[in-house]
C-alpha cells in the first residue's frame, strides 16, 4: 500500500485535533476530488511498518483526538489490508481515541471482508457528489454522505446515523 500523505494538527476531518493519513489509490474518481492526485494505488510514498510506528507515536500526544484515514480511498480492499495493522494496533494503544474514517463507499456496499471496521469509530460513508456539495456542513462535503456510528451499526446490524449537530 502506498500513502499520498500525511497531515498532522488535522482540524477538518473529525472532531478535535486529528493526525490524518491519506492513502493513494480510489477507483470512484468523483467529479471536482479534492485530493485526485492520490487516485492511483502508485501514487507516493511506501506505507512501511516504520511509518506505522511513526504514526503511532505521534498521535500518542495528549491534545489529538485520534486519527482519520482519507485518500484515495481507505476502504479499497487493496488498503483495507495495509491499514488493519494500524488501526488495530491503535485501538489497543489509544483506547480514549477515535478512529475516522472517509470512504467514498456507502456502508452497504464496502468490499473486502470489513474486518477493518470492527477497529473505526466514525464512518463518513458515500462518494462526494458535486451537485450535493454544501460547504456549511460538518466533517463531509455533500449532503448524500453520512456520519455513521460504526460500533453502534455493527451491534445493531443496520446503519446508525450520528447528528453531525453533536460537534456544533
Amino acid at each position: 500500500m502506498k500513502y499520498a500523505t500525511i497531515k498532522e494538527y488535522d482540524i477538518a476531518n473529525g472532531p478535535g485535533v486529528r493526525l490524518s493519513l491519506f492513502v493513494s489509490g480510489c477507483n470512484h474518481h468523483c467529479p471536482e476530488c479534492f485530493n485526485e492526485v492520490a487516485w492511483s494505488f502508485d501514487y507516493g510514498n511506501e506505507f512501511t511498518k516504520e511509518i506505522e510506528d511513526e504514526i503511532l507515536d505521534k498521535v500518542g500526544s495528549d491534545f489529538y483526538k485520534g486519527l482519520s484515514l482519507l485518500g484515495g480511498e481507505p476502504l479499497d480492499p487493496r488498503n483495507q489490508e495495509g491499514l488493519l495493522s494500524l488501526v488495530k494496533r491503535f485501538k489497543e494503544k489509544y483506547i480514549d481515541k477515535t478512529v475516522w474514517c472517509y470512504t467514498g463507499y456507502t456502508w452497504e456496499s464496502i468490499p473486502g471482508d470489513r474486518e477493518i471496521l470492527k477497529y473505526i469509530d466514525v464512518l463518513v460513508d458515500g462518494p462526494f457528489l458535486i451537485d450535493k456539495k454544501d460547504i456549511r456542513l460538518i466533517f463531509r462535503g455533500s449532503s448524500n454522505q453520512r456520519i455513521i456510528d460504526v460500533q453502534k451499526s455493527l451491534k445493531e446490524n443496520k446503519v446508525v446515523v450520528i447528528d453531525p449537530n453533536i460537534w456544533s
